[in-house]
């Protein structure tokens, strides 16, 4: 993840031949990637941070994959600009994992009806879960309870794990990871 990166270090790494990256805000994105999307066509941009109804336009028109995908009224937002614009986003659900009050995602235990309304009502194309463990907590339990519900749900694609615990998320089942840190350094001040 580039967030608070400046558009250098992406496209150094672009150049390398690294194609998916991820942001944690729209309009930060909407500085740094058009530029880059146009020079590197098959580059693969994923929404990591919490999305807004008010910015879903733009984040339907930046992005390529958004993973935060957490209550019914975000999904409908979603639903109605994709089929405004023609373009499909995969979606990732975000599982609220730990349970933490101060964090967004689906409950655990909500996830299937969620997923379903998702399918059926809304016409999106959920493409699998997400989740961030409670800082803190050994991930490993979590990531574990993520795949299984993938797994009970039939979906293959799990985003989880962080520069400090990628190689236990990959370990559970993880097919993306989130190493912004490991790539660009600590992240500078705003």
């Amino acid at each position: 993840m580039s967030k608070t990166h400046p558009a250098e270090p992406v496209a150094e790494l672009l150049a390398a031949g690294h194609r998916h990256f991820g942001e944690n805000r729209v309009q930060e994105a909407a500085g740094k990637y058009p530029d880059l999307k146009a020079r590197y066509p098959d580059l693969r941009l994923h929404l990591i941070g919490p999305l807004q109804t008010n910015k879903v336009r733009q984040a339907v028109e930046l992005f390529d994959i958004i993973e935060t995908l957490d209550r019914p009224k975000l999904a409908k937002a979603l639903s109605d600009e994709m089929a405004r614009t023609g373009r499909n986003i995969p979606c990732l659900i975000e599982v609220n994992i730990g349970a933490e009050p101060q964090k967004a995602g689906i409950a655990p235990e909500e996830t299937a009806v969620f997923l379903q309304s998702c399918r059926t009502e809304w016409k999106l194309d959920i493409a699998g879960l997400m989740c961030i463990p409670p800082a803190g907590e050994d991930p490993e339990p979590h990531f574990r309870r993520l795949k299984s519900l993938a797994d009970d749900l039939g979906l293959s694609h799990l985003s989880m794990g962080m520069s400090g615990d990628y190689e236990r998320a990959i370990a559970c089942g993880a097919g993306e990871i989130r190493v912004g840190t490991a790539l660009f350094g600590s992240r500078p001040s705003l």
